[in-house]
């Protein structure tokens, strides 16, 4: 049926986002300026606002928008890397897949792009920075 697929979906998408929660807020502890946890679970909705913002930014190298298309295009083709009924690491490749998506277009949007285009806190686009190595500086 239908409905079993679109559930699959839902409940991938679900896990690949309480693992992104759990890596940011780890990694939001280990820096000197904690981020809060409820700065860490606002972050994926704002992260996925700044990923369509960044696909409709006509200013943007073309890259950007074929790298976010071929991101979209995995996480929804069936087949993956690592099959998805398998526990646990079934949405390990798809939460790796897509952490390196967003770190390589971060990269090539550059900070100007980020900034402007972020819907969140500052501190939300400083671990989005740190976690694709972007110089840390926030002109808001």
């Amino acid at each position: 049926m239908w409905w079993q697929s679109v559930i699959g979906v839902v409940a991938g998408l679900a896990l690949v986002w309480t693992g992104l929660v759990g890596c940011l807020y780890y990694l939001g502890r280990k820096q000197d300026n904690p981020t809060r946890f409820s700065d860490v679970l606002r972050l994926l909705p704002d992260v996925l606002v700044l990923v369509r913002r960044l696909a409709s930014d006509r200013t943007l190298p073309r890259g950007v928008r074929v790298r976010l298309a071929i991101l979209m295009g995995y996480l929804v083709f069936p087949i993956d890397l690592v099959p998805d009924f398998i526990p646990v690491i079934g949405y390990a490749d798809d939460a790796i897949v897509l952490a390196l998506a967003l770190r390589s277009v971060a990269r090539i949007a550059g900070n100007e792009a980020l900034e402007r285009h972020w819907p969140g806190t500052p501190a939300g686009l400083l671990t989005v920075k740190r976690l694709a190595n972007i110089p840390n500086s926030i002109s808001r």
